[in-house]
């Protein structure tokens, strides 16, 4: 898969968080003044990050939405537009836009974006995909829906993600420029998601990247019994099945524990 100028292939890589939003389930405000968020990104490079991963909104999962309010378009774009272009004007690396809002990938493409992170498969504002395409960027496509009725769970998922790549190859878009995520903690309960970290290895079917994200998530926390500050360990097992079922990208706050965990399990597989 191609993103920005760099290809990433047969191996897992590493996609750094970086929240420019004082409402981060995981790190709020801990990185919305632009200079903390420069010297993050150049600690998270420095550890090994492939990808950094730039958000604007909390786009917390179903079970911590109490609180959350969704930002306008400008508010959105005013976080995350001077970061973007301030890493891509000092590091060598692809940065990906976590955004859903066709207005704020447009500008965040303009920033110099080389991917848009995307939390509604292309789903939510049907502008997305014809921007993307008209840009020539990469799209990152996560499972989603508005219920959690599924007649059969890992089927509905398969089902659904390929209708976003559907939408995405018939606006234009490049199928060597497409990854899927498959959504954990997004419109699934706490049993779907173990079973989906579980089950990876059947959305190979869609003959496309996945990036799976469980970063500090609720599943890890309810498995664990422990708050979000706690859940690195339960974080680096879902890489280690990441790893397992041939993922090529994890997206994560830690990313040196995180990069270990790769190197120790891609040595033993023989991978490396």
């Amino acid at each position: 898969m191609k993103i920005g100028n760099k290809t990433f292939k047969n191996h897992t890589y590493i996609m750094g968080i970086l929240n420019v939003t004082p409402d981060s389930f995981s790190d709020g405000g801990k990185y919305a003044d632009i200079d903390k968020a420069m010297r993050h990104a150049d600690q998270m490079i420095k550890e090994g990050a492939d990808v950094i991963d730039i958000g604007g909104e909390s786009t917390r999962p179903e079970y911590q939405q109490t609180g959350y309010q969704q930002i306008s378009d400008d508010e959105e774009i005013e976080r995350i537009c001077p970061v973007i272009e301030k890493i891509k004007n000092t590091f060598d690396i692809p940065v990906s836009a976590d955004t859903y809002k066709s207005a704020v990938a447009l500008s965040a493409i303009k920033s110099g974006a080389d991917l848009i992170n995307d939390i509604w498969g292309l789903k939510y504002d049907d502008k997305m995909a014809h921007i993307i395409s008209s840009y020539k960027k990469s799209v990152c496509i996560m499972h989603n829906r508005k219920n959690t009725s599924y007649n059969s769970f890992i089927d509905d998922v398969i089902s659904e993600l390929r209708e976003s790549i559907d939408t995405a190859v018939s606006s234009g878009i490049d199928k060597d420029l497409i990854m899927i995520d498959p959504g954990v903690g997004f419109a699934k309960s706490y049993e779907q998601n173990l079973i989906i970290t579980n089950e990876l290895e059947k959305l190979h079917i869609l003959k496309t990247p996945i990036l799976l994200g469980t970063s500090r998530k609720s599943m890890i926390g309810l498995s664990l019994d422990l708050p979000v500050e706690e859940r690195l360990e339960g974080t680096l097992a879902t890489t280690v099945f990441a790893v397992l079922k041939n993922c090529l990208f994890v997206r994560v706050h830690d990313i040196k524990e995180n990069k270990r965990i790769i190197t120790m399990s891609e040595k033993l597989l023989g991978k490396l």
